[in-house]
């Protein structure tokens, strides 16, 4: 059974599609960023209290890497039931797991109250949500690359990116609006819990968007594989699984570098106030969402590989640039260097999108497109900002960090380079 344009979806229904999409991965980064941005803030001093200040945001940021362990794990088991269940249904679940371990993580009692206990079960609930996301990623996107035509592929399969940017706008801007209304003292006692209490409202939304969602075509007509994907995966694909992670490591750490790790940088080490760059990161985020987009459009304008390469290369050469401005600590330069740090990492996502979809068949395409993904965080998105951390207390500059940044850099435009363009590849006809 074959899939043809006069099956795929008509505009209303693919524009239903294309919404949950984004709705759905907003919310399950909303919640994954926003414990990012506490623990480099606040966790320090509720669940990991130390006489050394950067010491307390190294064990949390820690504890933030492990979710980055997860992912990996939650791509291999949500995309085995993606595979064979369907992306829709593993969707809702992934979205209900990661709400239920927001809202939890909201009301653990900290460390002055329960003892060693408070961290233990902060770790266990950061791995649900590490599972979480990893299951989320790969059928948000999947979902609408396999319902869209091949012309613009890469134009909507962006949109689901956008809830990066979007959700990471949403966790700053509901602490910065906290930190404008409440005193510190007060931030650190309760007021931190508020934004992880409020995603059961966004998770119902989503749920409720997704609910009308109807199955990939692809899916339906795609015979179960036989045997585990991820065995099948491994055996068959392990150069797409590569290439996968390879291309994505400097996307995942261009964001963790210009967000996470300079939030902790300039409030532990240029003492600018987390005000200031929790105002920069969010306006920078608005820039990003739109620039996802418009790097899907170039991507399907110009190819994946040359976009991807070209874009590398200006990320590096502005990390070089940029991120010694922001030692000064005025706000103008911080809001510069992080505007278009993200803006540029925005642009590099977007052209990417569909990139790891166009890499494996159909049967196996969620685990295959997730696995890829989500190794490329461990790296990118866990280990770049506790080195990074780690290194501030011997060489207390940007220059480690650039370093790093720019070797995984090095890794995304060669893999783009080995594996050739594949915008025109029929998503039908890959074996």
């Amino acid at each position: 059974m074959s899939v043809t344009d006069q099956s795929l979806p008509s505009g209303a229904r693919f524009a239903r599609i294309v919404a949950a999409s984004v709705a759905g991965t907003t919310i399950e980064f909303y919640d994954f960023f926003l414990y990012g941005l506490a623990a480099a803030l606040v966790f320090n001093k509720v669940f990991f209290p130390t006489d050394d200040p950067l010491t307390g945001v190294l064990l949390s940021l820690i504890t933030y890497g492990v979710g980055f362990l997860a992912r990996p794990l939650g791509g291999v088991l949500f995309g085995h039931l993606g595979d064979r269940m369907g992306r829709r249904r593993t969707l809702s679940f992934t979205l209900m797991l990661m709400g239920a371990a927001t809202v939890a993580i909201g009301l653990i009692p900290s460390y002055a109250s329960i003892g060693v206990a408070a961290p233990i079960l902060l770790l266990a609930l950061r791995l649900i949500q590490g599972l979480a996301l990893g299951g989320e990623w790969g059928g948000a996107i999947l979902l609408v690359a396999e319902h869209g035509s091949a012309k613009h592929r890469g134009f909507w399969t962006s949109w689901p990116q956008t809830g990066g940017p979007i959700g990471n706008l949403l966790a700053t801007g509901v602490l910065a609006l906290l930190g404008l209304g409440i005193t510190n003292s007060q931030f650190q006692q309760w007021g931190w819990r508020i934004p992880f209490l409020l995603s059961v409202v966004l998770v119902a939304i989503g749920l409720w968007l997704r609910h009308a969602v109807e199955e990939s075509p692809l899916f339906r007509a795609t015979r179960v594989p036989e045997g585990a994907p991820v065995w099948i995966v491994l055996r068959r694909f392990p150069k797409q699984v590569l290439l996968a992670a390879l291309a994505d490591v400097g996307e995942k750490a261009t964001y963790y570098t210009f967000s996470i790790f300079l939030l902790a940088y300039l409030t532990q080490i240029v003492h600018a106030p987390k005000s200031t760059a929790l105002t920069a990161i969010t306006i920078a985020s608005g820039f990003q969402a739109v620039a996802i987009v418009g790097g899907g459009w170039l991507g399907d304008r110009y190819g994946r590989q040359p976009t991807s390469v070209l874009l590398a290369v200006l990320i590096g050469a502005w990390a070089i640039i940029g991120l010694p401005m922001v030692d000064t600590g005025t706000t103008p330069r911080i809001t510069l260097v992080i505007t278009v740090g993200l803006t540029l990492h925005g642009l590099l996502t977007g052209a990417q999108a569909p990139f790891f979809a166009e890499l494996f068949p159909s049967e196996v395409r969620y685990t295959g497109a997730s696995l890829g993904y989500q190794l490329a965080t461990v790296v990118g998105g866990a280990l770049i900002p506790i080195i990074g951390t780690a290194l501030l207390h011997r060489y207390p500059s940007t220059e480690p960090i650039t370093l790093l940044l720019c070797a995984t850099l090095v890794c995304t435009a060669g893999a783009f380079l080995w594996a050739g363009e594949t915008r025109k590849r029929d998503l039908r006809n890959i074996s």
